[in-house]
């Protein structure tokens, strides 16, 4: 086969899909699985830079995968459900904004006068609503810590 070949040969596929599979869903079905992937994947990158986690690399450890694709699944329940608390409580936040917001949030410890401190800086953006439509109360701005 030449080049040339190859080139038109790919060309009928150019802006369709071509998924192959060993399961019995059907071709819609498939299609939507896959669409789906791009969330999940998506969701982990996100969890990943809001957390601070360094890259994952899998060799042969079958423990390291399966942990990876753990916490990929943790990540989109917890992306689904935090989706759910807000449409719940009717706001629409960009998952950028959310990201952004939340990584703001910080808790700085400082001593004085031989007492320590929790200090929590202030809540910008859409952070305060997402405690709320979580039910998780925001932390003192202030507090001794014994």
């Amino acid at each position: 086969m030449t080049v040339d070949y190859k080139i038109k040969q790919g060309a009928r596929f150019d802006g369709k899909w071509v998924l192959t599979t060993n399961t019995s869903l059907s071709a819609d079905q498939v299609a939507l699985k896959y669409k789906e992937l791009w969330r999940v994947e998506r969701v982990f990158r996100d969890v990943k830079s809001l957390l601070d986690t360094r890259p994952v690399y899998h060799q042969n450890e079958t423990k390291n995968i399966a942990g990876h694709v753990f916490c990929s699944f943790l990540a989109l329940v917890l992306r689904k459900e935090l989706d759910r608390c807000l449409t719940e409580n009717k706001h629409q936040f960009e998952w950028n904004d959310i990201k952004l917001d939340l990584k703001a949030l910080k808790k700085v410890e400082i001593e004085e006068g031989g007492k320590r401190f929790a200090i929590r800086s202030e809540c910008k953006g859409v952070c305060g609503k997402i405690f709320q439509s979580v039910r998780v109360a925001l932390p003192p701005t202030t507090k001794e810590i014994s």
